[in-house]
């Protein structure tokens, strides 16, 4: 795939037209790395803005007695870039980003961006909106982290990332959620007693939508 088809192929660019999407070409490269590479590190400031086109990637903190902290995934089409202002010339980085599986990435020279599409407002409301959904996934950490009890944990992530969460082994679920094993196949029973949901070859199947959602929303 050519790199303006990668872009196109990004919904955060869906409103450019081909000769933008021609411009902004000029300015970005596109890369590949495999499995378990660290495309950064938290604090580190870049220069580059950058998209996973292609493969799967997580945000993670490290604790002061050097424990993982898990933040969210990154799914393809997606911004991986932590932006919190469109006013700097360049990004810091709030997380450590690694990737889960080979991944496609697409980079953009950030300051030749801003002049180009920012300063002309062009892309403002795609920052913007990209703006928002850190704020609610941060939202949803402090969630998770500090409300949510066990069971609102596993039903939040059953109900908001099935997918994920079957591809998962129960003890790296575990980890994310920071609950013991114990305490995810304890719950897991008690939804599946309740008609929640059910497990089929070791798979979540999720059986009412509804009650599933009702447990971490109150």
């Amino acid at each position: 795939m050519s790199l303006q088809s990668i872009i196109k192929s990004q919904d955060f660019f869906s409103t450019l037209t081909d000769t933008q999407i021609e411009l902004l070409s000029s300015i970005s490269t596109i890369q590949t790395y495999n499995k378990n590479y660290i495309l950064y590190y938290e604090q580190k400031y870049s220069t580059e803005l950058l998209f996973l086109a292609d493969g799967l990637a997580k945000a993670y903190k490290i604790d002061k007695h050097n424990n993982e902290i898990f933040l969210y995934y990154i799914y393809k089409n997606s911004l991986i870039s932590e932006i919190s202002t469109i006013n700097e010339k360049g990004i810091y980085s709030f997380s450590n980003i690694e990737l889960i599986e080979k991944s496609q990435i697409l980079k953009i020279d950030y300051k030749k961006f801003n002049e180009m599409f920012l300063e002309k407002h062009i892309l403002c409301k795609s920052f913007t909106n990209e703006i928002i959904k850190h704020s609610l996934e941060l939202q949803s950490l402090i969630n998770r982290e500090f409300i949510f009890d066990s069971v609102s944990k596993v039903a939040k992530m059953i109900q908001s990332d099935l997918k994920m969460f079957n591809s998962l082994k129960r003890h790296d679920i575990s980890l994310i959620l920071h609950i013991q094993p114990a305490t995810l196949s304890r719950v897991l029973n008690r939804l599946k007693r309740n008609k929640i949901i059910d497990i089929i070859q070791g798979k979540v199947v999720i059986l009412d939508s509804v009650a599933l959602a009702e447990i971490y929303k109150g």
